[in-house]
């Protein structure tokens, strides 16, 4: 399926949501935009089955940013800023597409090839499992126009690489190569450029075999765990295994595990 700038394959219950702009190296436009929201509307239809889901870009680059060409930062404007809002395209085209993502109840792959900078940067750190090509590499690149960084990338580095890299990575805007990322707890998984997608396939094909319902509410766990106390954690644990206990799968789970073969889930 064609959307504006986007492309979204599915292979089997595994969507692959490509980024396609590669004469800008994907970088994000108001267009694209439009193509993200209408290609997850198609994710999220039942009809189509799908239980996991691949982000990549095509060509040579995962995602360069914001479109400055197009006269469209990430926050909407290009020029010198001035009396102009540089944060109204995030109120209302980048969040809603984050939140989107946030709250996808299957589990979310990003495979990133070559550059993820900016807010490209930001759609790479929303995966559950990113994985990255040798010669990926991630950049806070706000800094270098003049802006801050954005598309929850303050909330979601200090938590993954700690606050003093957080704000090294945003304050400096060096590149940070995909094997540095790995060490540093970034990312996942590192493979050789050529193998990514297969990887990433081979990962999606293992995620939408699962139990999707559990899936889904590990993802809502752990996105909501930062902002919980300890005791609305535990509360919260306890009306997810509600849910999860009144599932299909987990009958097949406990049924397969007793008679020692492999479970075969249905994501219901």
């Amino acid at each position: 399926m064609q959307f504006e700038r986007v492309s979204l394959e599915i292979k089997g219950h595994t969507g692959i949501l490509t980024l396609d702009h590669p004469e800008v190296m994907n970088a994000v436009s108001p267009e694209m935009l439009k193509g993200l929201s209408a290609a997850m509307t198609e994710v999220e239809n039942p009809s189509h089955g799908l239980r996991a889901l691949i982000m990549t870009g095509r060509g040579r680059g995962f995602c360069a940013g914001a479109n400055l060409q197009g006269g469209a930062g990430s926050e909407g404007f290009g020029g010198s800023g001035g009396a102009r809002d540089a944060g109204s395209a995030l109120e209302t085209a980048y969040h809603p597409f984050l939140r989107r993502l946030r709250n996808l109840e299957m589990p979310f792959i990003t495979a990133v090839n070559g550059a993820a900078a900016g807010v490209g940067m930001s759609f790479a750190l929303m995966g559950d499992m990113i994985l990255a090509g040798r010669s990926a590499y991630f950049l806070q690149a706000f800094r270098r126009i003049g802006l801050v960084p954005d598309g929850g990338s303050t909330w979601l580095l200090p938590r993954l690489v700690g606050l003093a890299r957080a704000k090294e990575l945003s304050l400096m805007g060096d590149k940070l190569p995909a094997e540095t990322a790995l060490q540093w707890g970034l990312i996942n998984r590192v493979y050789d450029d050529a193998a990514l997608m297969d990887e990433a396939l081979k990962l999606g094909e293992e995620l939408a075999s699962g139990p999707t319902v559990s899936l889904a509410l590990i993802r809502r766990l752990y996105w909501e765990s930062p902002s919980n106390s300890y005791e609305e954690q535990l509360d919260l644990e306890r009306a997810s295994q509600r849910v999860a206990g009144r599932t299909s799968d987990f009958a097949e789970g406990v049924s397969a595990f007793l008679g020692k073969r492999k479970a075969e889930f249905k994501g219901k």
